[in-house]
């Protein structure tokens, strides 16, 4: 994955997720410095368990030493931060995979930010991506979880009305206390027919 999205002149590895916002051992500094330096070109957050060897969340961190070499486009003070901990299915009970497609959707994004792609335009996706300054970022404290930037999916409006909503929430949770008492006395029955 990460040769299909690292260019030339970018390097990528992975880290745990601790060390994108932890401030233990000099790491908060370390990072200000990195960051400062505008060193960081992208961060991608990942799924749990995509990994076998551990099944905690990682990252991968694209840095790059020139955010104007062409022929990217001119990005300084600029990183992207892209969240794809909601992508990949379970392969196994304790493995995820991403699909070809997620990968080709992620390393777009990137590719598109970066001005590579001839066909795509970047811009920003609610609770996907988003290109942040540096100001933003340390306004954040120097936090490199790409959560905290790319915000929450936009949930789309279904017209109805609030009241309306909740009135038939309301009729339909109602319903299923009604439904669940008839289980429970239900339950009950049997097991007094068996003697407990």
């Amino acid at each position: 994955m990460i040769s299909k999205l690292a260019p030339n002149g970018v390097a990528g590895f992975v880290l745990a997720n601790g060390s994108m916002s932890s401030n233990q051992s000099g790491e908060g500094e370390i990072r200000k410095a990195i960051i400062e330096a505008d060193l960081v070109d992208c961060m991608i957050a990942l799924p749990g368990q995509l990994f076998y060897t551990t099944q905690i969340p990682a990252c991968l961190w694209f840095l790059t030493r020139s955010k104007t070499a062409k022929p990217f486009r001119h990005r300084p003070g600029e990183t992207l931060f892209i969240d794809a901990r909601k992508l990949g299915g379970l392969e196994t009970r304790i493995h995820r995979g991403l699909a070809d497609d997620e990968v080709e959707r992620i390393a777009s994004t990137y590719h598109a930010w970066q001005g590579r792609s001839k066909t795509l335009d970047y811009s920003d996706v609610p609770g996907f991506c988003k290109s942040a300054t540096l100001k933003e970022i340390a306004e954040h404290g120097f936090v490199l979880t790409p959560g905290r930037y790319v915000g929450a999916e936009d949930v789309e409006d279904d017209d109805e009305p609030f009241v309306d909503k909740m009135k038939r929430l309301v009729a339909k949770l109602e319903e299923q206390f009604v439904e669940g008492a008839k289980l429970e006395k239900a339950g009950r029955q049997n097991l007094e027919g068996l003697g407990l």
